[in-house]
Parts: structure tokens; sequence; C-alpha cells
């Protein structure tokens, strides 16, 4: 493949029409990792490792689920405010048992503590990546959204600022007394899924990975063909608005590309797509699983972009398992 370079943050790429930026070709599922991009994250990781750890557990419960106690936990981000999280402990729990750090899928909104959260004999732990309260519940809309915040440039993306923040959720979760930090996985469906996938290939700390339905997956396809639904249009919308705009926002989602990730993943990886969804299509989905070197294990649910109750017990018992 083409190696490329990052360009100067501000400057406007000069594009040589390479395998990255060739519009639809039979390689177009295939990895295009940039040639530094395993600098590129190296650098986000030691700026997450170097980050203060520091946080702040209710040590009550509140919030009501039945089987655990719920308590707040918030901690600092990457950038010095405050995230505000939760996390589930088994009740009656005396021993210390597997974790995961569950990824919230896209939006402002925080996922709740529920049956995909949440498992039976493990600990779980999830954020609002955006500084809204753990329990924060709002509709989508495309005027919050954040698909484009940052986007012409790979430093200063949102998503890398998202993932050195996941970095130090991992840091936290293993802090607590109650999760066994030498079994300790990344969960999470769409966003959340395809973001487990860069935890897990960027984290040593993390034993295994599940991904449902994960997203950003074969942008190189995606961006060249046309793109209606949100909240992925508002890439598109973007793009649409600056000079060589689809080449900007690739250049700057090739360090992202779940695909690309995914040929960095060395830990065990459960990835499951549906196969009716519109969002993470199956094709893509599979070129992620492909790109996978370690062991792994691909499902499918007959449902389109949506949890299946087989997620719940399916990716329970893979987590146990991969982390023995």
């Amino acid at each position: 493949m083409a190696p490329h370079h990052r360009i100067a943050r501000g400057a406007t790429p000069t594009i040589s029409r390479g395998l990255i930026f060739d519009p639809v070709t039979p390689e177009d599922l295939q990895p295009y990792v940039p040639e530094d991009f395993d600098e590129f994250w190296e650098t986000a990781r030691e700026e997450a490792d170097k980050s203060p750890l520091d946080y702040h557990r209710s040590r009550h419960n509140v919030f009501d689920l039945p089987g655990f106690v719920v308590e707040t936990i918030d901690f600092r981000s990457i950038g010095g405010s405050t995230l505000h999280g939760w996390i589930a402990i088994p009740e009656r729990l005396n021993r210390m048992v597997p974790s995961f750090l569950w990824l919230p899928a896209y939006g402002k909104e925080s996922h709740l503590p529920n049956e995909y959260s949440t498992r039976e004999d493990m600990v779980s732990m999830s954020f609002n990546f955006h500084g809204n309260d753990a329990f924060h519940q709002e509709d989508y809309s495309p005027l919050r959204g954040y698909f484009a915040e940052g986007v012409e440039d790979p430093e200063t993306w949102v998503f890398r600022e998202m993932l050195q923040n996941a970095l130090i959720a991992v840091r936290v979760l293993r802090a607590q007394v109650e999760a066994d930090a030498s079994r300790l996985s990344v969960a999470g469906m769409s966003q959340g899924g395809g973001m487990a996938i860069w935890t897990g290939a960027t984290s040593s700390a993390v034993k295994a990975v599940v991904a449902d339905m994960p997203f950003l997956a074969g942008m190189r396809r995606t961006l060249h063909q046309p793109i209606h639904r949100y909240p992925l249009k508002e890439l598109a919308d973007f793009a649409h608005r600056i000079p060589l705009g689809i080449e900007r926002v690739l250049y700057t989602v090739s360090y992202y590309d779940t695909v690309n990730h995914a040929t960095r993943l060395h830990k065990p990886a459960l990835v499951s797509y549906g196969a009716r969804d519109p969002a993470s299509r199956p094709e893509h989905v599979r070129a992620v699983y492909d790109a996978i070197p370690g062991s792994k294990k691909l499902l499918e649910y007959p449902g389109g972009h949506d949890w299946d109750t087989g997620m719940i017990e399916a990716n329970r018992k893979f987590m146990l398992e991969a982390t023995t």
C-alpha cells in the first residue's frame, strides 16, 4: 500500500490519487494504514498514561438495577475536566471478579446500566464522553452531533481525545478493588464497538474485546458513496463545505478507521454484525474481523443496527472465557 504522511496542521493537503483516495475498488474494504499510524497512537497513549489518575466514587447505590449496586464514578479527563460515569458491582460480592468497560454508542447521552452494559458476576463501568451526567438522557439531533468536530486534522479530531479518555477509564476501572485487573475487557456497540477495538489495540491492560456492530469501518468505500443517514452524514455535510473535502476528511479518518485499528488488535475479540444493518454494514464488519490478526470470533444477528438479546449471554461467556 502507498504510505502517506501527516500534513502540517492547518495546511491544505496536496492529494495524489493513490490507494487511499481512489473511488470504489475491489480493495476498498482492506486496511489502508498510514505510515505513521503506530507513532500517532503511541503518542496519544503516552499522553493518556501521563494524565493524573484522579477519581471519586459515591460509595452508595444511586440506580435501581436488581442484582447490582450501582455507584457514580467521576474521573479527570485528558483535558483536566471531570467526566461522569457509573460502576455496577454485583450484590454480596466477596472476591475480585472479571470486569469490563462499556463504551457508549454515538451521541451525548449516557448509556444506562442495563442487561447490555452489565453482566452477572462481573463488574462493569461506563461514562459519558462529553462531560454530561452519568445518567444523562437526550435524543440524537444533528445539531448536537460531533462527527465533524476537529476533523480537519488527525491531531484535532474529537475521537483522539475520546480514545484517550477511554484509556484513562481503563486505568480507573483497573484501580477498583472489586475488579480483577488481569481479566479486564472492553465492550460496546456501534461507536462503542469500534472504540472497543481501538482501545484494545492501544492498551496493554485490555485482555479481550467485544465489538457489536462496530462503526467507522471501511470508510474509503463509505465516503465515496452517497451518505443519507445521520449521524455519519455529519461528516459528508462538512466535507461538502470545504475544498478537497472528501480527501481531507478521509485523510484524517485513515488514522481512526476501525479496519485499520483492527490490524493492531492482538487480543481475543468477539465481533458481531446485523444481517440487515444499514449503518454498520455486514461486509464492512467482516472487513474488521478479517483484519484482526489475533484470536477472534464472528457472530451474525438477524436484525439491523439494534440490540439483540443474544448479545447478553454470548458476550458474557466470551469475556469470561477469553480472560481466564
